[in-house]
């Protein structure tokens, strides 16, 4: 009797394992499947591009937006069971032949991008640029060991200085191409930008050329916390222009100050006498002190028509304003008291 139920016994286990491994097999040859069979592609050549800093859900959807067929939900699955969830690179893709998804998952995580992605960012400065460029692993670092000057002469730039003249964008590049040519890009770019701005500006604003407006958008762009204060700061400082007022912006003197500043303005910086010391010297700087965007070239051209001459920071971004010392210092002791 005994022997009979060991024997039954083991008959069922051995049924369960023989289903199991079938159920095994057949997952198995499932991810075969899925990740060996041709995806069929809308268009040839198909292109596709990937953002930067996307996460592998987000390059999922953007596959599905793109018109790639499939469940994009399984794609993130097999990405993951494949461990190279965090692998992989933006860039734009284009493919030539159909691919499989184990195909497609290897192109996109070895970065083999017809073009490359470059972000610059409103508000950085040339230091920053220069860095961001030298980090990025799809570009060609020509400009490595070129000083600002040779730059400006490989790009054709008419002007000495570098800062302000390119214009924040995300640019999309031929993968392995010089990063001389994306920023003669990004500079022919402002240059088209800022001419345009300049030619429908609003009348008699106290600048003499465009590239006095670059100078005031890149401080309009330094000192904005919201976007909707833009055309109020702009406004506060073409007033202070037309009555010959220091303009007495900190971002100026910041910049001045270089790669010494440590995060904290002094009142001794403020005194301290450079080119770019608003407080020391009167009009604008001699050069932009940063790349600003198209709202702030916009702002600066087209200021919001106000009476103020003063804003302080309200520690929320936004900005108090005011049309008087008196009011102006108020503010300034109820905003500061806040912040502290």
């Amino acid at each position: 009797m005994l022997r009979r139920y060991a024997h039954g016994w083991n008959d069922l286990i051995m049924g369960k394992l023989k289903i199991f491994l079938l159920l095994v097999m057949l997952a198995a040859g499932s991810v075969a499947y899925y990740a060996y069979s041709p995806l069929t592609l809308p268009k040839l050549p198909f292109e596709f591009s990937l953002n930067q800093g996307s996460s592998l859900t987000a390059v999922a959807r953007q596959f599905e937006q793109a018109g790639l067929p499939g469940n994009p939900r399984l794609f993130v699955i097999f990405a993951r069971l494949q461990g190279r969830a965090g692998q992989i690179k933006a860039g734009i893709y284009q493919l030539d032949h159909a691919v499989s998804r184990m195909e497609l998952l290897q192109i996109i995580t070895q970065g083999n991008a017809s073009k490359s992605q470059v972000t610059i960012i409103e508000g950085w400065n040339f230091r920053q640029l220069r860095d961001a460029l030298n980090a990025s692993p799809n570009i060609r670092h020509d400009t490595l060991g070129m000083s600002n000057s040779e730059i400006l002469q490989r790009i054709g730039a008419f002007e000495s200085h570098p800062e302000g003249l390119f214009f924040p964008d995300t640019y999309y590049v031929a993968a392995g191409s010089s990063d001389v040519d994306l920023l003669k890009f990004a500079y022919r770019t402002m240059r088209q930008r800022l001419e345009a701005a300049w030619l429908a500006r609003s009348p008699s604003l106290p600048l003499a050329a465009p590239y006095q407006a670059l100078i005031l958008a890149s401080i309009v762009e330094k000192e904005t916390g919201t976007p909707a204060d833009r055309a109020m700061i702009a406004g506060v400082f073409v007033n202070r222009l037309r009555r010959h007022m220091l303009l007495q912006t900190d971002p100026a003197v910041i910049y001045g100050l270089g790669e010494t500043f440590d995060g904290d303005l002094r009142s001794r910086d403020l005194t301290n006498d450079t080119p770019y010391n608003t407080y020391t010297r009167a009009g604008l700087p001699p050069t932009p002190i940063a790349m600003p965007g198209r709202d702030s070239l916009y702002a600066a051209l087209h200021p919001a028509n106000t009476d103020a001459l003063y804003f302080v920071a309200r520690g929320d971004g936004s900005s108090k304003f005011s049309s008087n010392l008196t009011e102006h210092n108020r503010a300034v002791n109820q905003y500061q008291k806040y912040q502290k």
